[in-house]
């Protein structure tokens, strides 16, 4: 289903499923939801939406019971109700699926869809009536093919995704809230999930989206409630709020910003002359990426433009000594070094920052003044520890210039929003105060606001004279912040293109299409 098809659904007015009438949360002596409103309609998929730090996962939290609601009223089919706990909520019909799909991976699919409500007999649990009830919540989902006995740990992460909503549908509740959950699945895998979605859609389920893909937002809902700073901004038919209209009610600003950047990065670009910063000359690894040369100059934006499976982030790993190269040389200012490791490389002032945010990157358990002054503490060793003054001193002034919205600096990263983890992980980088930063899908699983700082600090950094390597799979991203594009297809450099007034997403594509003739 297209958009158009999407926006000419109608919006049948009928009695909500969900009333939040005035929802305050506060977390950490911080008010973080002011007197919210949302209403969920059976048979219907409402998105939520809205920048950095506005709110969704607080109100999401709130609805499936995980966060205390402080002011307020909640009605579920018209009858007040108080969600003080996810069982609770779970009682009255709501249920979740997180952006983490959390999973027990050596579990079978049937354990995992039907795990705390297994059939149980007088002698404990009979599991091939446990399998049949998973294989017929399954088929609700169109999943009736999958094997119940095969390991999770073996699916695709779509059909993980799937298998978790399978789960939470095992109560039959009349509302299923999905946060993020296409965050990490490419444009097929987007493609079954909605499948499943539009089946429990049409089964009269209350389906609460919250993403941060505008395309699949229009693509899938129904019905959108924009926040802003945790304040509403309104609920729309999608098929009656303009993208544009949308995005300024989500940033309280219109898309001039993104605009600026890009023109500001194009006004900044020169030919680069002189010694570059760092050179890599016929590096490579074999099964990984074909030996290459690749160069960046102080002040210089490079940017890897490429489609998936490329070698976008192989190639970037590569550079900062994440992978150990088995071929070619690295010269820093002319100057010939190894970089076997990243504790190397980061000692050299070469920067690495993960697309991974989860697993490479933010340090759930710690809080965000450790996150952000563990790369600098790493280099100096733990013999040398930072002092408290200047710890802090670093941390405020990162918090304040990236504008990172968190509970407390001591709180853990894992309360922060994925749009303030990633601007954590840049301030750890930069406390560095590295020659080379490599960019491995900064804006990835981020909203627009956030998108919109962390490339204008992209901008920024290149403006004081850093170098940068910008891994996107947004090639509009590439287009706009890139002085020079590597084109990469097939885990190989197959060209170069420096950025002006005639580039576009369009070359790029054309560029790698060009090559697959050349190969045929």
């Amino acid at each position: 289903m297209t958009a158009k098809d999407a926006a000419a659904r109608p919006v049948v007015e009928v009695r909500p499923v969900v009333e939040m009438t005035g929802i305050t949360v506060d977390i950490d002596g911080t008010t973080v939801l002011h007197g919210v409103d949302l209403r969920l309609f059976p048979g219907e998929i409402h998105a939520l939406m809205g920048g950095n730090g506005a709110g969704k996962s607080s109100l999401v939290k709130a609805l499936s019971g995980a966060y205390r609601i402080g002011g307020g009223s909640v009605r579920i089919s018209g009858e007040p109700v108080v969600l003080s706990g996810p069982a609770e909520a779970e009682s009255v019909g709501v249920a979740a699926a997180f952006q983490d799909v959390d999973l027990c991976g050596n579990l079978s699919i049937a354990e995992n869809v039907m795990i705390g409500h297994e059939e149980r007999r007088w002698y404990g649990i009979s599991w091939p009536a446990t399998r049949r009830r998973a294989v017929t919540v399954l088929d609700e989902l169109g999943l009736g093919d999958l094997d119940p006995k095969q390991a999770v740990a073996t699916l695709p992460p779509a059909i993980q995704q799937l298998v978790a909503i399978a789960r939470a549908m095992v109560t039959h509740p009349k509302v299923l809230v999905l946060d993020e959950p296409t965050s990490s699945l490419d444009a097929d895998e987007v493609a079954t999930l909605f499948r499943a979605l539009r089946r429990l859609r049409d089964q009269g389920v209350a389906i609460l989206f919250v993403s941060h893909f505008l395309e699949q937002v229009y693509a899938i809902s129904d019905r959108i409630t924009v926040l802003r700073d945790g304040y509403g901004q309104g609920e729309y038919p999608t098929r009656e709020l303009d993208r544009a209209v949308l995005i300024s009610k989500m940033i309280g600003k219109d898309l001039t910003e993104l605009r600026r950047i890009g023109s500001d990065r194009r006004a900044h670009r020169a030919d680069p002359t002189g010694t570059p910063v760092f050179r890599a000359v016929g590096v490579g690894k074999r099964g990984e990426f074909d030996s290459t040369d690749f160069e960046v100059h102080r002040g210089e934006v490079v940017g890897l433009g490429g489609l998936r499976g490329s070698g976008r982030s192989e190639l970037g790993q590569l550079l900062a000594g994440v992978e150990r190269a088995d071929s070619g040389t690295f010269q820093i200012d002319g100057r010939t070094v190894g970089l076997p490791n990243p504790a190397t490389a980061l000692r050299r002032r070469v920067a690495y920052a993960s697309e991974d945010r989860r697993d490479g990157g933010i340090i759930e358990e710690l809080s965000v003044r450790e996150n952000i002054v563990l790369a600098l503490q790493a280099i100096r060793g733990w013999a040398r520890p930072i002092s408290h003054a200047e710890r802090d001193a670093l941390v405020d002034r990162f918090v304040e210039s990236f504008g990172i919205v968190a509970p407390g600096l001591d709180a853990p990263a894992k309360q922060l929003s994925g749009g303030n983890q990633q601007k954590v992980l840049l301030a750890r980088w930069l406390a560095t105060r590295p020659l080379l930063l490599v960019l491995d899908e900064p804006t990835r699983g981020i909203d627009i606001a956030a998108k919109v700082e962390i490339q204008a600090r992209v901008a920024e950094m290149a403006r004081d004279g850093m170098a940068v390597v910008f891994i996107s799979s947004e090639l509009d991203e590439v287009v706009r912040l890139s002085d020079r594009i590597a084109i990469l297809k097939d885990r190989r450099k197959i060209g170069e293109v420096s950025n002006g007034p005639g580039l576009s997403v369009d070359t790029i594509i054309e560029m790698i299409a060009a090559d697959e003739e050349d190969d045929a």
